[in-house]
C-alpha cells in the first residue's frame, strides 16, 4: 500500500515515522495525484530522479491546501527511511539545492541533534536563491536562511519540527565544540591588517629630529617639517575616520539584516499561528461534523428500533384479533349447530283421544318432560 512504511522500517522519535507529518496534511499528501503517480514504488536510489525535477520548495498552497511536491517526496522519505550516508550526500550535493534542501529537511525531522548542528551548520555558507511556494505566490529565498528556520524555529513548511536543544546548552555539556564562523576568522584579519598599518605609522612618527641653531633658516625647516608631520596626522586622522565610518557602516548593514531577518521571523511565526488556528478550526469542524453524523446515525438507529417495535405491537395486536375473531366464529357456529340440533328433535307430541274406541288427534300438544 501507498500509505504504509518499508519492510524493516524502524520507529523514530518513539513512535511511526509518518506521524511526524500532521495527520491532516499527511492525509491530503496520500490523496495527491503526485504522490500516487511518481512516488508509488519509488527506492531510495530511484528517488534522486524525482528530486532532481524539483523547482520549488514549501509546504501546502492553494484554497484546497494542495501538498507541494517536496512535501510528498519528504513523506516517501519517511516511508522508505534510507542510511544515513544517502541523506548525507543529499546535504554535500553542490549542483542541485532542493536535493540539499529536501536532505537538511529530513534530517531536521529524523535525526540526532549531534548530527543536526554538525551537517546543517556549514550550510550557512551557501546565499543561493531558491524559490519558496506560499499559500498564494511564489517567493525568493536563500539557503541559509532555510537552514535557520530550520535551526531556530519550530515550525517549517506548515509542519511542527522536533525539539531541538539549543547549542549552548550542549557546548556547555562538552557534547558539542563552540562554532567557528568564516566571517569571524575575515574579522580577524582586518583586525590584524588595521594593527599593522598602525604600528608602521606610529613608528614612522616616533623618529627623532635632528636638533639645528636657531637661526631663521633651521626655523624654517622646522616649520616645514611641523607642517609635514600635521599634515600626515590630519592623513591618518581621515583614514581611521573612514575606516571608522566603513566598520560602522558594515555594523548598521549587519544590524539591519539581523532586524529584517527577525522581522521575518516574527511574521513567518505569526503566519504559523494562523495557520495552526486554520488548521485546529478545520479539526474542530471535522469533529464537530463526526458528531453530528453519529447523532443522525444513532437518531435513525432509534428510529428504526421504534419502527420495528411499533411493526411488532401492530402484528402481535393483529394476530390477537384474528384469534379472537376466529375463536367468536367458532362460538358462533357451534351455537349454530346447537340451535339446528334442538330444532330437528321434537319437544311436543300430538294430543290423543279416544272416541268410541277410536283414535281421534286433537289440537291440543301434550308435553314430554
Amino acid at each position: 500500500m501507498a500509505n504504509k512504511n518499508h519492510i524493516g522500517s524502524q520507529s523514530i522519535h518513539g513512535q511511526n515515522p509518518q506521524n511526524l507529518i500532521d495527520k491532516i496534511v499527511r492525509k491530503r499528501i496520500l490523496d495527491c495525484n503526485y504522490f500516487k503517480e511518481s512516488c508509488f514504488g519509488l527506492t531510495a536510489a530511484t528517488l534522486v530522479d524525482r528530486a532532481i525535477q524539483l523547482t520549488e520548495f514549501g509546504g501546502t498552497y492553494g484554497g484546497n491546501n494542495k501538498p507541494t511536491k517536496f512535501l510528498c517526496l519528504t513523506l516517501k522519505l519517511l516511508q522508505i527511511q534510507p542510511e544515513k550516508e544517502i541523506v548525507i550526500e543529499f546535504i554535500r550535493n553542490e549542483d542541485q539545492p532542493y536535493i540539499r534542501l529536501l536532505g537538511a529537511f529530513y534530517l531536521r525531522l529524523t535525526g540526532k541533534p549531534i548530527d543536526i548542528y554538525q551537517y546543517l551548520e556549514p550550510l550557512y555558507n551557501d546565499y543561493r536563491k531558491i524559490r519558496f511556494r506560499t499559500i498564494d505566490r511564489i517567493i525568493v529565498k536563500h539557503v541559509d536562511e532555510f537552514i535557520d528556520e530550520l535551526l531556530v524555529t519550530e515550525f517549517s513548511c506548515g509542519i511542527a519540527l522536533p525539539l531541538l536543544p539549543k547549542r549552548l546548552l550542549l557546548e556547555s555539556m562538552d557534547i558539542l565544540k563552540p562554532r567557528i564562523s568564516i566571517l569571524e576568522e575575515e574579522l580577524e584579519e582586518l583586525e590584524a591588517e588595521q594593527q599593522l598599518k598602525n604600528k608602521t605609522q606610529s613608528d614612522k612618527l616616533s623618529k627623532p629630529i635632528s636638533s639645528h641653531s636657531k637661526s631663521r633658516s633651521n626655523s624654517r625647516d622646522h616649520k616645514n617639517r611641523s607642517n609635514s608631520t600635521n599634515i600626515v596626522h590630519n592623513k591618518n586622522r581621515d583614514t581611521s575616520r573612514e575606516r571608522h565610518k566603513d566598520i560602522s557602516k558594515e555594523r548598521d548593514i549587519d544590524i539591519d539584516r539581523d532586524r529584517d531577518r527577525d522581522r521575518d521571523r516574527d511574521r513567518d511565526r505569526h503566519r504559523h499561528r494562523h495557520r495552526d488556528r486554520d488548521r485546529d478550526r478545520d479539526r474542530d469542524r471535522d469533529r464537530d461534523r463526526d458528531r453530528d453524523r453519529d447523532r443522525d446515525r444513532d437518531r435513525d438507529r432509534d428510529r428504526n428500533r421504534n419502527r420495528d417495535r411499533d411493526m411488532d405491537r401492530n402484528r402481535d395486536r393483529s394476530r390477537d384479533r384474528n384469534t379472537n375473531r376466529d375463536r367468536n366464529r367458532d362460538r358462533d357456529r357451534n351455537r349454530d349447530r346447537d340451535r339446528s340440533r334442538d330444532r330437528d328433535i321434537p319437544l311436543v307430541a300430538p294430543r290423543v283421544r279416544y272416541i268410541n274406541g277410536r283414535v281421534v288427534k286433537g289440537r291440543g300438544q301434550v308435553r314430554y318432560y
